[in-house]
């Protein structure tokens, strides 16, 4: 599905209230399942939607992203009130959700499609990366490999991939593994 298209049932934050505007940021943190009910938990965050960017493919499915061979990561967009919740307050709590070390990888999930990377709709966004990525560098023995890059063209992930670790919730098991609770 394409930026236009939204999934059945949709992926609003129960209890968010409408703002008056928005933004959205768009992150790859590894699967995207953590990352999308991590950035659910943020006050200021109305929407969050899981898909496929910075590939060579149109309208990619979840098993041609899986072979790598479609050049698109794993991502999560958020929408967000900036009224609520400033952008470099997204990246920190991106840097904290993953390993931002790791080339290609996130733990057991391998390939390129699992890399970590932002991509930015700004400027303005460009450049608070770029800041946030040095400022973490300096907290950081390894090297980051994050790449930012400009984004064109986010592909809604299948609908069953919506909020995954949400409709599962259970507190404990492989969801509280997942969330590391």
């Amino acid at each position: 599905m394409s930026d236009d298209e939204k999934a059945d049932g949709g992926t609003a934050v129960p209890g968010a209230p409408p703002p008056d505007r928005t933004e959205v940021a768009t992150f790859g943190a590894g699967c995207f399942w953590k990352p999308e009910a991590l950035f659910r938990e943020v006050p200021g965050v109305v929407d969050t939607a899981v898909g496929y960017e910075g590939g060579h493919v149109a309208d990619p499915t979840y098993e041609q992203v899986c072979t790598g061979t479609t050049g698109h990561a794993e991502v999560v967009r958020v929408t967000y009130d900036p009224d609520r919740i400033a952008y470099g307050e997204l990246l920190d709590r991106f840097w904290d959700m993953h390993d931002p070390t790791q080339v290609n990888r996130q733990g057991p999930d391998v390939g390129d499609q699992y890399r970590t990377v932002i991509f930015t709709h700004s400027g303005e966004q460009d450049a608070a990366a770029r800041a946030s990525k040095a400022a973490r560098q300096e907290r950081c023995a390894e090297p980051i490999a994050t790449s930012i890059e400009v984004a064109t063209g986010f592909w809604m992930a299948e609908g069953y991939h919506q909020c995954y670790l949400e409709r599962r919730r259970t507190g404990s098991g492989l969801l509280g593994a997942l969330l590391g609770r």
